[in-house]
């Protein structure tokens, strides 16, 4: 008898303990899957930073892991590169094409451009509205000796549609080595059909400045970019224009893309009075803004007959310079609009490897005006008409090209311009 009622103890032990037991199993199993799903990621670090903000990421780790158990090929994709992509998507919110995050490669390419040590095509691309388009061709370049035009859109590099490519991407793909070969399919306003253009990859020398003397004493400067060393090359040719003895400047900027904001700023101080503001830094808190101002050589009378020519490859320090001329009633513009990239990028270094390029202020003009908003309008709009697209002398282009000519009737027909004092 003792030996039945021990058994029967001895089963309700063992059943009690497999009850406890599926119980904490349950707990666990029911645990596991209620936890954040952040918690739920193995193999990485750094986690909570993200959990201590405010938004929540549980959705982000639940996609995360999902890729992770159901995708074919996610133990071909390394932690890092979710991580880079992640990020990436992350700056593709603020739907601004100048804020962009390098992966390793990308940095690379970054770096090569202030370097300047790189071979490709010779051209400044940019994403308007959301199309990538040629901001201009560089003087001289291969894509410049090929055709490209500003405002050109690029539908494929190659066999890859650009549609949803960043402009690092496609930059990559443009660039190569010497001597090979790029196909390039665009699309030009006014014509019906899109069309393919080869280009051979060669090692792009920037040019900065030519200057002439015409023969009706109209001092010609072509700028094509605003480099680290074209603020003293200006100088220069404010030397060789003061020498002329003339009083009627053409200052061409079409198909500048601009380049370093101190040499506008420098430019434009030959032309205004020490402290006037030549451009305005814009940032997201309204109450903060920082003015750029005139150095002060201003050493060129009000007599100065002055036109610049710009156009829609016209961008950045070009539409700081050309616009704070406007703005002053210092000279007048000719052309056609002007591109539009009117904002400040700040770098940070997010890794030794890795770059965050991010907008964090735009360029207003003197007058308070956007220049990315609005780019600039010339005072005088002209299409532009030229026998020969070509060209490479001055003296052919002021035959031949249309905006030209009417910034040359401005000059000889000159009348004082009329504007509020700043």
């Amino acid at each position: 008898m003792k030996k039945i009622i021990t058994f029967i103890k001895t089963n309700q032990t063992i059943a009690i303990i497999f009850l406890v037991t599926g119980f904490f199993a349950l707990g666990i199993y029911f645990g596991f899957n209620n936890q954040p799903a952040i918690n739920k990621i193995a193999n990485l670090s750094n986690k909570t930073a993200l959990a201590e903000t405010k938004a929540d990421f549980n959705d982000f780790w639940k996609v995360w892991s999902t890729i992770n158990e159901k995708y074919p090929n996610a133990d071909k994709i390394t932690n890092e590169e979710m991580v880079y992509g992640a990020i990436s998507g992350l700056v593709g919110s603020l739907n601004d094409p100048y804020s962009v995050f390098f992966n390793p490669a990308d940095t690379k390419t970054f770096q090569d451009d202030i370097a300047g040590s790189f071979s490709g095509v010779g051209m400044e691309v940019g994403n308007k509205d959301k199309v990538l388009t040629v901001i201009a061709p560089i003087k001289g370049t291969p894509a410049y000796k090929a055709g490209i035009k500003s405002g050109d859109k690029i539908l494929k590099i190659d066999k890859t549609i650009t549609s949803d490519l960043s402009i690092e991407k496609a930059i990559r793909l443009i660039r190569g080595e010497k001597g090979t070969t790029v196909s390039l399919t665009i699309f030009r306003n006014g014509e019906k059909e899109p069309r393919e253009i080869q280009i051979v990859r060669d090692t792009i020398s920037i040019p900065t400045l030519d200057t002439e003397l015409r023969k009706d004493n109209i001092f010609v400067i072509k700028l094509y970019s605003f480099s680290a060393n074209s603020a003293n090359l200006f100088r220069e040719a404010m030397k060789k224009f003061y020498e002329s003895k003339s009083d009627k400047l053409l200052l061409d900027l079409r198909g500048n893309p601009g380049g370093y904001l101190d040499a506008a700023v420098n430019m434009a101080s030959w032309f205004l009075p020490s402290g006037k503001t030549v451009v305005i830094e814009d940032y997201a808190n309204d109450t903060k803004q920082k003015n750029y101002r005139s150095a002060g050589y201003d050493i060129f009378t009000d007599k100065l007959k002055f036109v610049i020519l710009i156009d829609s490859g016209s961008a950045s320090a070009s539409e700081i310079l050309a616009g704070a001329m406007q703005d002053y009633g210092k000279a007048k513009l000719v052309g056609a609009k002007s591109y539009g990239k009117g904002s400040v990028q700040e770098v940070v270094y997010i890794t030794p490897e890795t770059i965050l390029k991010i907008t964090v202020a735009k360029w207003l003009t003197p007058k308070g005006n956007s220049i990315s908003e609005k780019g600039l309008t010339p005072d005088y709009l002209v299409e532009y008409k030229s026998e020969n697209n070509k060209a490479d002398s001055l003296v052919n282009k002021i035959e031949e090209d249309s905006q030209m000519d009417k910034a040359i009737e401005l000059l000889n027909n000159w009348s004082p311009i009329i504007s509020e004092k700043l």
